[in-house]
């Protein structure tokens, strides 16, 4: 398979893990992560969704599960797929590079919901200070930027746009939303849902972060 064609396949698949097919398994409560000696003055784990919350949210009900190995408190980077992509788009299998180097707390989960072919996702990443988060964020828009200007553009990033707390992405039928608020860098993915879901997500997810 044609290198632009395994990326464009893989980015799909990262947000859309759980679109084709169900994916068995137990999910477990999340190993001890980067909070072990945080100097983020929040708690990510007051802050993101539980399941119920989001069944509630999505109105999937119980069909939507965890997909098991897809909770955790470590970023992680898939990097055969980091590797084959332009330099300026690595950071969407990576991350590492998304939250950046100074995270100091973090939760990422990503949901199912096999009978209508959907995927959500929620992380949160918290760092030291505002000024911390803010940087995170502004970096992630110029990586944003960047990848929008290669060839793979228009299929990994699509139509994209950024104001000064928010950012959005639209490849295809899926979609990334972030957010930075106080000391907190949020990240809502999606596949297969109507826009309204990821914005009541994230709004939910943000009501939890003090001012």
């Amino acid at each position: 398979m044609p290198v632009a064609a395994r990326l464009v396949w893989g980015a799909v698949a990262l947000l859309a893990a759980g679109c084709t097919q169900s994916i068995t398994g137990t999910a477990v409560r999340s190993v001890p992560g980067l909070d072990d000696d945080s100097l983020s003055p929040i708690d990510v784990e007051t802050v993101v969704l539980d399941q119920s919350q989001m069944r509630a949210i999505t109105g999937a009900g119980d069909d939507l599960s965890i997909i098991p190995s897809m909770d955790g408190k470590i970023p992680v980077d898939i990097d055969p797929l980091a590797k084959d992509a332009p330099p300026q788009c690595q950071w969407l299998f990576a991350d590492t590079q998304t939250f950046g180097p100074d995270i100091e707390e973090f939760h990422k989960t990503t949901f199912q919901n096999p009978p209508d072919g959907g995927l959500i996702s929620e992380a949160v990443a918290a760092y030291r200070d505002p000024g911390v988060a803010r940087s995170a964020f502004d970096n992630l828009v110029r990586l944003v930027d960047d990848c929008s200007s290669t060839g793979l553009g228009s299929m990994l990033v699509g139509e994209w746009s950024a104001g000064r707390d928010a950012l959005t992405a639209r490849p295809g039928a899926c979609g990334r939303d972030y957010r930075v608020k106080s000391v907190v860098l949020v990240e809502v993915t999606f596949c297969r849902f109507p826009g309204s879901v990821p914005d009541i997500v994230m709004t939910n997810i943000l009501a939890n972060v003090p001012e």
